[in-house]
Order: structure tokens, then C-alpha cells, then sequence
């Protein structure tokens, strides 16, 4: 027919796909550092909840441990660097320990506070854990001591009633019912020592050699109790009790079978 124009056909409206959004959203400068941002951001949540998770688990375990061989609570710390990244390599520093102070074994009253720089985990060899450098300072109290004597030396322990330290003149006295003794601590092969200087009472104290003897093997007691080889190094009275310092360097902790802790 004449006098019809016809339109000529115009292409539908084109309807943006996914992925032609995604690629505008991305050449948007903003969105990418939004982006990178977010994806940073959890990165750093899940490693500090890593970080987090491993501490809390490290801390635990070795805590146990600790509170096994101290026969008394514990508390333990690590230093600021990653424990994750500790973890891979398998050396540990700047550990902090410290017990309760109601008993370190067999010598009630003793608090201990240890710290490690250095400890190297192993697999090889009869050695599993190495101490580059430890060391421990220990307060054991008056009346620790009274209670640790009172079970150490047979029969006349159990008369002891009060302990008294003399800073003044560097000695202990031990008190009981017949008497007193007079005794200085002392650094000996490595440990703590107490030597027998006077015995005075109404004529029923024991003599001597014969409470030498019994305190010697309590202090030998004492020094395979430490671990690592620890030593001591000072010793210091105060008028609550007895302070003193024990250290280890290159020490190594062997794999004991059988052993609960």
C-alpha cells in the first residue's frame, strides 16, 4: 500500500549480564581496594584466631606438665613473636612459668618462677626438649620449710614447731619443744644445703651428726627434684624465709618412658 511507512525494527534492549557487571565493578578503582581490603582483613582475623587457638592450646599443655612434675598449680605464658610461626619452627622463646607456691614437690611452702629464652623441641636421639637458658627464681617460706622438715627428718621432725630466719647473721633456727637448732643455709654441689651449727636445749636434743645426716639427704632431695641440671647460683634470707636462684644453660630434658607426666 502507498502512504505506509514502515518502522524499521530497533534491537530489543540488552539486558546486562553477570559477569559484564562484575568486569565494570572491577575496572572501578574503589572496588578493588575494597576488595583487597576485605579479603586482608580476613586473612589477619583467621591468623589471629590461629594465633589465639594455638596459644590457648600451648598454654594448657604445658601448664599440666608443669603443674605434674611441681605436684601444685601452674600458670604459663609465651613471649610476643607468633607462636604460629614458633609452632613451624619448633623453637619457643621468652616462656614464662610460675607455680602457686603451695609446694614444689617434696618441699612444701616453695613458689617457683622460671623463665626460658630459648627451648628447642627434638626427635632425635634419647634428648626431646633442649634449654638454650633457664632460670628459676624460688621463695620458700618459713613455714614451708617447718612443714618440709617436719616430714623429712624421721621422728624428731615431728617436733619441730616454728622456723625463724636470721638474716642479720645468715642462719635458721629451728624450734621445738626440747630445744633449738641453729643452722646455716648454704650453697653445696649445686643445690641447697643446711648445716647443723648449734644444738642447745635441756639435755634431750639429739646430737649433731645425728640431725646432719637426715638434713643432707633432704637436701639431696632437693637438688635431683630441680629439672634441666639446674644449679643454684645465690641464695638470699629474708624474714619471711629463704630466696634463692637456679639456672641451666645448654640443658636437655631426655624422653622418660613411663613417665605420668
Amino acid at each position: 500500500m502507498h502512504g505506509v511507512h514502515h518502522r524499521p525494527l530497533q534491537n530489543p534492549p540488552r539486558v546486562p549480564r553477570s559477569n559484564d557487571r562484575e568486569r565494570r565493578a572491577f575496572r572501578n578503582p574503589l572496588s578493588i581496594v575494597v576488595a583487597i581490603v576485605i579479603v586482608i582483613t580476613l586473612g589477619v582475623i583467621g591468623l589471629l584466631g590461629g594465633e589465639l587457638y594455638a596459644r590457648h592450646r600451648a598454654t594448657s599443655v604445658l601448664a599440666k606438665v608443669v603443674e605434674c612434675v611441681a605436684e601444685d598449680r601452674a600458670s604459663v605464658s609465651f613471649g610476643a613473636r607468633p607462636l604460629l610461626l614458633q609452632l613451624m619452627t619448633r623453637e619457643f622463646s621468652g616462656i614464662s612459668i610460675e607455680t602457686a607456691g603451695n609446694q614444689f614437690r617434696e618441699a612444701k611452702g616453695m613458689k617457683v618462677h622460671m623463665q626460658i629464652a630459648e627451648l628447642r623441641l627434638q626427635n632425635t636421639g634419647s634428648s626431646r626438649v633442649t634449654l638454650d637458658s633457664v632460670y628459676a627464681d624460688i621463695s620458700w617460706s618459713n613455714d614451708g620449710i617447718k612443714q618440709t622438715l617436719q616430714g623429712a627428718i624421721p621422728l624428731f621432725g615431728g617436733l619441730i614447731t616454728a622456723v625463724t630466719t636470721k638474716p642479720s647473721d645468715g642462719t635458721i633456727e629451728l624450734h621445738t619443744g626440747l630445744g633449738s637448732i641453729t643452722a646455716r643455709p648454704q650453697l653445696a654441689d649445686g643445690g641447697l644445703a643446711l648445716q647443723v651449727l648449734i644444738v642447745g636445749g635441756f639435755g634431750f636434743m639429739p646430737p649433731r651428726e645425728s640431725l646432719q645426716r637426715p638434713l643432707d639427704a633432704f637436701a639431696s632431695t632437693l637438688r635431683t627434684s630441680m629439672p634441666a641440671g639446674m644449679h643454684a647460683d645465690s641464695l638470699q634470707l629474708t624474714d619471711t624465709g629463704v630466696s634463692a636462684r637456679f639456672s641451666a644453660r645448654h640443658a636437655s630434658i631426655p624422653l622418660a618412658r613411663g613417665d605420668a607426666c
